[in-house]
C-alpha cells in the first residue's frame, strides 16, 4: 500500500496495484516494441514510486528506481505486460527509470551520526559516502550535503554547510529553509541597490506626482494582521455626487522600482515568492523596500498601482480604471480593530467600514451565485517566547474583517486579468493567469466515497462534484468535529492553483478570468502582472518571445510557492513537536481528545482537536485485536470483534513520544 493517507491527495485508478511493492516483476521482453515515457517520479517512502501516464500510473518499485530521487524528472521503461481481451493498454503497469533527466535537488539536508548521514528526508533511500573538511565538527550536527557523484555505490556527497546542533531552534529553522531551497540572505549589491531607491524616495515622490492620478485627499487605509511588517494593498472610498461609490484597491508600486535587468529584479525573480515561517519571514524584496518605501504605512505619501471601480450599494460596476497612483493613508487597523469597529458601530470611519461591509457581502453573494467554493479555514497561531520556545497554540479565527479585504483583492484580481485578456485580443503577446483546473474525478470518486462513509449523501448526478454540492456540504457540517477533516480532503482532491500564460479560468473560485495583482511586494508572478498592465494601458504589445520568457518564469514561480508552502508546514509542525515534548514532559498522563485524520495499513493519524497537532498512532500499539485496513470505508477493523477505527472518528489519546528532529508526534491510546 502506497504510503499516502487514505488514498487523498492521487489517483484512485491501480491504488491496489501499489501493494506489489516489494515484488519483483519481469523486465521488458525484447520480443516486444519497448515503451519508454517521460515524468516526474513521486516517491511513496522507500517502497517505490509512480509516474504519471496518460490517465494512469506506473509503478516502479524500489529495485527499479536507479538513483531516482523525489520530483526528478526521469525516462521510465513500461515492463511488458499482458492485455485484457480489447484493453486499449497494458494493465497493471510497471516499469523501471533508465535515466534520470533532470534532478530536482543536488542538496540534502540531514544529521551526522556515527560519521554517518542521516537524511532528513526519509525518501531519500541511497546510501551516501559523504566527505568534509579537516577540522569540522559535523558528528550530531545538521548539515548540507552536496550530491558530487551518483554513479557510485555508494553515492558521493560533500558537506557543503554545517546548520548546527540538531533540535535547536535557529539550526532547525535554517535547515527547512535550506532543504526547501529558500535563500533568506541578500547579496550586499542587492541590499545597495534598495537603499540607493530610498535615499532618492523623497525626490520622487515629487516627480511621481506630476504623472500619476493623485489620491492622497480620498480616504484611504489598510487591514492587516497585527504583527504585519508590510503593508502592500489599501483600500479606499468616496461618495460621488449621484449617489454611488468609488472604491479603489492600492497595491504597493512595487514595479517602478525593481526593474526588469536590475539586481533587485533578479534576485526577485530568482526567490520568486516571501516566505511566512512561525518565527519570522524570508522576504522576497529588502526589507528597505517591503518594509519601508514599499509599505503602504499610514501617513506617507506612497506610490502605487490602482484598480477603482464606480459601483453602486449592491456592488454593481458602473466603471473601472486601472493605472498608477499615488496615495496618503490615514490609518493603520488590525484585522481585530476593525471588526470591532463594525460589530459596535462606534470608532475611526466606522460609516466607511458599514458600507464597504455592505458592498462586500453583496460581492459576496454573487460570487457564490456564480460558483465559488467558499473555505472559510481557520488559521493555527503559534505564539513563541523570548527564547523562541511555543508557549501557546490556537486557531485564528476569520473575522468579517479578513473577508472584506479579501473580496475586494478578488474584484480587483478578476478584473485586471479580463483588462489583460482583453489587451491580449487587441495588441497580440500573452497575459500572467492563476488557473485552477477541474478537479480529476477518481479523486473526487474517492472523496464522495469517504464522505458516504461518514453518513453523506449525494442525491444529484453521483459523477458531478461541482461548487453547489461542496458548499451546501460544507454548511452541513459548519462546526462539526469534521469539519477541518472534510475541507481539508476535498482541497486534496483538487488539482493545484498555478501560473500560466494560458488561461483556463479558475474552478475554485468560479472565474473566468484571474490574475494576481494584490501582492507584488511579496510574489513575484504579481510583479510581472504590474509590468504587463503598463505595457497594455500605454497600448504596446507583447513579443512571443516575451511570452516564451514568462511561461518560464511562471512555471518556476509555481514550484517556489510550493517550496514556500511545505517549509512553513514543516516549521510549524516543528514547534508542534517542540510544544508537545514539553506537554509530555510535564504531565506524561495528560489525554487528549482527537479525530482520525487519516488511516493506513500500518496505523492512523490523529489530530488533537485543540491544537490541531497531528501524529502517528501505530498499529502495533492498538494490541487488542488484530486489525486490517479496509481501504473501501476508510478504517482499521478488528479481525476478532469487528472493533473499528475511521476516519472522522472521536477517541482518547495520551503523547507516546516527540521526536523534535523529524517533527514528528506519536500518540497511544488512552485507557
Amino acid at each position: 500500500m502506497h504510503s499516502r493517507k487514505s488514498g487523498f491527495g492521487g489517483k484512485s485508478k491501480n491504488h491496489g496495484n501499489r501493494r506489489n511493492f516489494g515484488r519483483k516483476p519481469p523486465r521488458h521482453s525484447g520480443k516486444h516494441q519497448k515503451i519508454e515515457i517521460t515524468g516526474v517520479i513521486k516517491l511513496a517512502g522507500r517502497k517505490g514510486g509512480f509516474v504519471d501516464y496518460k490517465d494512469d500510473e506506473v509503478n516502479v518499485l524500489p529495485d527499479y528506481l536507479g538513483t531516482a530521487l523525489h520530483n526528478d524528472t526521469v525516462q521510465v521503461l513500461l515492463h511488458q505486460r499482458s492485455h485484457r481481451q480489447g484493453a486499449a493498454r497494458p494493465q497493471n503497469l510497471t516499469g523501471e527509470v533508465v535515466r534520470v533527466l533532470i534532478r530536482a535537488r543536488a542538496s540534502f539536508v540531514g544529521t551526522i551520526v556515527n560519521n554517518k548521514f542521516i537524511p532528513d528526508d526519509r525518501r531519500f533511500y541511497l546510501d551516501t559516502a559523504v566527505t568534509w573538511l579537516p577540522g569540522n565538527q559535523v558528528e550530531n550536527q545538521k548539515v548540507l550535503v552536496k550530491i558530487t557523484d551518483w554513479h557510485t555505490m555508494p553515492i558521493k556527497g560533500e558537506v557543503s554547510e554545517v546548520l548546527g546542533k540538531q533540535g535547536e531552534h535557529e539550526t532547525e529553522m535554517r535547515s527547512i529553509l535550506v532543504a526547501s531551497g529558500i535563500v533568506y540572505d541578500f547579496p550586499a549589491e542587492v541590499e545597495d541597490e534598495a537603499r540607493v531607491w530610498q535615499k532618492r524616495y523623497p525626490e520622487l515622490i515629487s516627480e511621481e506626482v506630476k504623472v500619476r492620478r493623485d489620491m492622497r485627499n480620498t480616504l484611504t487605509f489598510t487591514i492587516d494582521p497585527a504583527d504585519a511588517k508590510d503593508f502592500d494593498d489599501a483600500l479606499s472610498i468616496s461618495q460621488m455626487a449621484n449617489g454611488k461609490w468609488q472604491i479603489g484597491i492600492h497595491i504597493a508600486d512595487v514595479s517602478y522600482f525593481v526593474r526588469p535587468g536590475s539586481r533587485l529584479d533578479s534576485e526577485a525573480s530568482r526567490r520568486a515568492n516571501s516566505v511566512y515561517m512561525v518565527d519570522r519571514t524570508v522576504p522576497m524584496l529588502p526589507e528597505v523596500l517591503s518594509a519601508d518605501i514599499c509599505s503602504l504605512v499610514p501617513n506617507q505619501d506612497r506610490l502605487t498601482y490602482s484598480a477603482i471601480f464606480v459601483m453602486d450599494k449592491n456592488g454593481k460596476i458602473e466603471s473601472e480604471w486601472f493605472g498608477r497612483t499615488i496615495i496618503h493613508s490615514r490609518k493603520r487597523f488590525t484585522y481585530e480593530e476593525a471588526a470591532q469597529v463594525l460589530e459596535t458601530g462606534v470608532g475611526t470611519f466606522a460609516g466607511e467600514l458599514k458600507t464597504l461591509n455592505e458592498i462586500m457581502r453583496k460581492l459576496h453573494e454573487e460570487r457564490l451565485r456564480k460558483g465559488s467554493i467558499i473555505f472559510d479555514k481557520d488559521e493555527i497561531k503559534i505564539e513563541l517566547d523570548k527564547g523562541s520556545k511555543p508557549v501557546r497554540i490556537s486557531v485564528n479565527e476569520r473575522l468579517v474583517t479578513h473577508k472584506l479585504v479579501e473580496e475586494f483583492m478578488l474584484l480587483a484580481n478578476k478584473h485586471v486579468a479580463h483588462y489583460l485578456f482583453r489587451g491580449v485580443g487587441k495588441l497580440g503577446g500573452g497575459a500572467v493567469y492563476r488557473i485552477h483546473d477541474v478537479p480529476d474525478k477518481d479523486r473526487i470518486a474517492i472523496v464522495k466515497q469517504f464522505l458516504k462513509s461518514l453518513g453523506y449523501k449525494f442525491e444529484n448526478d453521483p459523477k458531478h462534484f461541482g461548487a453547489r454540492e461542496i458548499n451546501e456540504l460544507f454548511a452541513q457540517i459548519k462546526g462539526e468535529d469534521i469539519e477541518h477533516l472534510v475541507q481539508t480532503a476535498v482541497l486534496r482532491s483538487m488539482a493545484k492553483a498555478i501560473y500560466s500564460t494560458r488561461n483556463i479560468g479558475h474552478f475554485g473560485l468560479g472565474f473566468e478570468f484571474y490574475t494576481h495583482f494584490t501582492s507584488p511586494i511579496r510574489r513575484y508572478p504579481d510583479l510581472m502582472v504590474h509590468r504587463l498592465l503598463t505595457k497594455y494601458l500605454s497600448g504596446n504589445p507583447i513579443s512571443k518571445q516575451e511570452v516564451l520568457e514568462f511561461e518560464r518564469v511562471l512555471q518556476y514561480s509555481s514550484q517556489k510557492e510550493r517550496d514556500a508552502e511545505s517549509a512553513e508546514r514543516e516549521s510549524i509542525k516543528f514547534k508542534q513537536a517542540e510544544f508537545m515534548q514539553a506537554k509530555l514532559q510535564a504531565d506524561p498522563k495528560q489525554e487528549y481528545s482527537g479525530t482520525i485524520t487519516g488511516v493506513t495499513e500500518w496505523g492512523i493519524f490523529v489530530e488533537d482537536k485543540v491544537t490541531k497537532c497531528e501524529g502517528m498512532l501505530r498499529l502495533s500499539t492498538l494490541g487488542d485485536d488484530y486489525y486490517e485496513f479496509d481501504e473501501k470505508k476508510f478504517a482499521l477493523i478488528g479481525k476478532k470483534d469487528k472493533k473499528s477505527y475511521r476516519l472522522g472518528d472521536q477517541i482518547k489519546i495520551k503523547l507516546s513520544e516527540v521526536d523534535i528532529p523529524r517533527h514528528q508526534i506519536t500518540w497511544e491510546l488512552a485507557t
